[in-house]
């Protein structure tokens, strides 16, 4: 397939971008690089099979000629990015959703959307699965972001039901792994770059907060199962071994064999107190399970960390 991925230049979609190519897709990649990095897919240079494009999809998606999929992947995704970033977050998630979705009807093309454990907001239940309504706040500083998805995924789905294209809806839970940015500003960059660094870890609140972690070639693994299927409706995929932020704080101590404090600030606000996804309708509908402990991606994770440091 002639595939079209806007935020190519991510974290998830460079990993997913490998694959695809793997398989014996054509991809071309659309970012502005506000969050992507040229790094991520530095290593597809000359592939044939691959090209990128610098482009502000919230603007037009490039005419690319005819396109079998459009994967949407585009949006800052971490706090400190989309508090930093607030009016291009909400654009990338109404203005470029509303482009991709126009230019996969222009071709009779498949459509693919990544949204978030977000759009749950601070939950009321634990686990989440895909039924949950959530517990938003619509003006809060985490909103732009929520809201943003939430419109997404409307917007998805109206193109579903109006002019039957066939979509497709993730709901991505917190996923880490190689090619995070060092100061993404996301819990497991940030511990790891403090831990090796001799600073202390930043817990926020008294750290009993919950997050479960998945690893990006299993979440990867997923999208792929997902936008083979027949499912038009959101689809939870992450890990659901949940664990505390103080906890985490001190695996990642433990992992990086570091002699850090933890020190703790005040709970941002509208910060999720729980997140843990119920992947009940993955599983029996995809046949996807996370795979890679936690322990085994960290190990990984941290590696390509102290690499990228050294290298800084």
């Amino acid at each position: 397939m002639r595939i079209l991925i806007t935020g190519g230049a991510g974290f998830i979609a460079s990993h997913l971008i490998d694959k695809l190519i793997a398989e014996g897709h054509n991809i071309i990649a659309v970012d502005n690089f506000i969050t992507g990095s040229r790094d991520n897919v530095a290593h597809l240079k000359g592939n044939k099979s691959f090209e990128l494009i610098e482009q502000d999809v919230s603007i037009c998606i490039p005419e690319c000629g005819k396109i079998d999929y459009v994967m949407h992947l585009a949006s800052p995704a971490s706090p400190v990015d989309y508090i930093t970033h607030p009016i291009e977050t909400m654009k990338v998630g109404s203005f470029a959703t509303y482009n991709a979705l126009e230019y996969a009807k222009k071709y009779n093309a498949k459509f693919f959307v990544s949204s978030t454990s977000e759009v749950y907001g601070d939950p009321l239940i634990t686990p989440q699965d895909e039924t949950y309504l959530g517990n938003v706040s619509c003006i809060g500083p985490r909103s732009v972001y929520d809201e943003a998805k939430r419109f997404a995924e409307a917007m998805t789905m109206a193109y579903h039901r109006q002019f039957k294209l066939d979509t497709k809806i993730v709901r991505i839970f917190n996923t880490y792994g190689e090619r995070m940015r060092i100061r993404d500003g996301r819990v497991v960059p940030n511990f790891i770059d403090q831990a090796l660094k001799g600073e202390s870890l930043t817990v926020y609140g008294k750290g009993e907060q919950t997050r479960s972690f998945c690893y990006v070639s299993d979440l990867t693994d997923g999208i792929i199962k997902l936008m083979k299927s027949n499912l038009n409706e959101p689809v939870n995929l992450g890990n659901t071994e949940e664990m505390t932020i103080l906890d985490f704080a001190k695996k990642i101590k433990k992992f990086t064999g570091s002699s850090s404090e933890i020190i703790f600030n005040p709970l941002p606000a509208d910060d999720p107190k729980q997140r843990r996804p119920d992947i009940r309708k993955a599983k029996e509908k995809l046949g996807w399970v996370p795979k890679v402990t936690l322990d085994e991606g960290l190990t990984g994770t941290i590696k390509w960390f102290k690499e990228k440091m050294r290298g800084a």
